[in-house]
């Protein structure tokens, strides 16, 4: 990694698999995408597994993160949306378990790829953009013209109101794949200044221990304005204007 700290992010064919002339190997994104579904399932099975009316820490702290994802829905779509949160609540635990495995000794940063994170983005996207259409018709298109807009404005309104939500997608996956990666980068160069400083290498050593407890956070921390924004943009499509 010292001397590429971009080779950490190279996707490796585990297990060659060909459908009709089309690849789709197991890699080791896919073997790490699998690994933090099996990590989340595990520990929400194990925390609700014993339920207690006065429950232990394992349980309140899964129940903490139940009631900290239904209560950042809530305040983003005025209690209107509750009918997603299955969708929010796994599109969280999913990114949080993703990122965190990135930071791990030997982990695969799969949220640095931005085919990934432009999928989800897309996935958003498209449940925003359905909602709207199915719960208000083509009153959903008021989106794009705020109320009150001077006349002689509206076209050029419409017009960005139009670019600025097409380029949402974009903003979403850009934003969590680009700090994903830079974290990585910067710690991937930190590294090839520990064999190139001699003595003095403790230094390097110890600033990466002190930038990987900031990843960390940084991992929840962007699993958290992704899932914050899609509300956002869900609010828009229950609530419009």
């Amino acid at each position: 990694m010292k001397d590429n700290p971009l080779g950490q992010f190279a996707i490796k064919t585990l297990y060659p698999i060909t459908l009709n002339g089309h690849d789709i190997s197991f890699t080791n994104a896919s073997m790490f995408m699998a690994i933090a579904v099996i990590i989340v399932t595990s520990f929400f099975i194990l925390a609700i597994r014993k339920s207690e009316l006065i429950p232990g820490r394992f349980q309140s702290f899964a129940e903490s993160i139940y009631n900290f994802t239904l209560m950042t829905l809530d305040e983003n779509t005025h209690g209107k949306g509750q009918q997603f949160f299955p969708f929010i609540f796994s599109l969280f635990m999913f990114i949080v378990a993703l990122n965190l495995l990135g930071n791990a000794p030997y982990g695969f940063s799969v949220t640095s790829q931005l085919i990934v994170t432009s999928t989800f983005a897309f996935v958003v996207f498209c449940l925003v953009t359905i909602t709207g259409f199915v719960k208000h018709g083509f009153k959903f298109l008021s989106l794009f013209l705020p109320e009150g807009t001077p006349i002689f404005m509206a076209p050029l309104i419409v017009v960005l109101e139009i670019f600025a939500y097409f380029v949402r997608p974009v903003a979403l996956s850009i934003r969590l794949g680009a700090n994903m990666i830079a974290g990585h980068i910067l710690i991937g160069v930190i590294v090839g200044f520990i064999t190139l400083m001699g003595i003095w290498g403790f230094l390097p050593i110890s600033f990466i221990v002190l930038f990987n407890g900031f990843e960390i956070f940084v991992a929840i921390l962007q699993a958290y304005i992704f899932t914050i924004l899609t509300c956002v943009y869900l609010n828009d499509a229950i609530n419009l204007h």
